[in-house]
């Protein structure tokens, strides 16, 4: 986002094709307080389970935005995932959880952070 709001190229790893499942931080910070709050001493998976490619999110913060930046690709690192997803069955079964903020919706609050901070800088 920085560089969207700075006018800077976007830069995208790979050709954009690997997917990321973004989970907004008020969401997360739930489920982890429910999992402290729970007698559950196995792992449980907290996240959001939809997916999204980097070449997609990278489209949709220049569009929001209202950047004219470019986006431009760079060799993808050799350990960068292609797929990260995660299986959120069991937060949703023990902790009567899931995300709750919409992708838009933490994108654009992300975004109103990211303003004020450059704004600062």
């Amino acid at each position: 986002m920085s560089q969207a709001l700075r006018g800077d190229d976007v830069t995208v790893f790979g050709d954009g094709s690997q997917t990321r499942s973004l989970c907004y931080v008020s969401d997360l910070i739930e489920g982890i307080y429910r999992l402290m709050q729970s007698d559950e001493a196995d792992p449980v998976n907290i996240g959001n389970p939809h997916e999204i490619t980097i070449r997609q999110l990278a489209d949709k913060i220049v569009a929001l935005t209202g950047s004219k930046s470019r986006i431009v690709t760079r060799p993808l690192p050799v350990d960068d995932p292609r797929v990260r997803q995660p299986d959120i069955t069991r937060a949703r079964t023990l902790l009567g959880w899931e995300p709750g903020v919409p992708l838009e919706e933490g994108l654009a609050r992300t975004l109103a952070y990211f303003r004020r901070k450059l704004a600062l800088g």
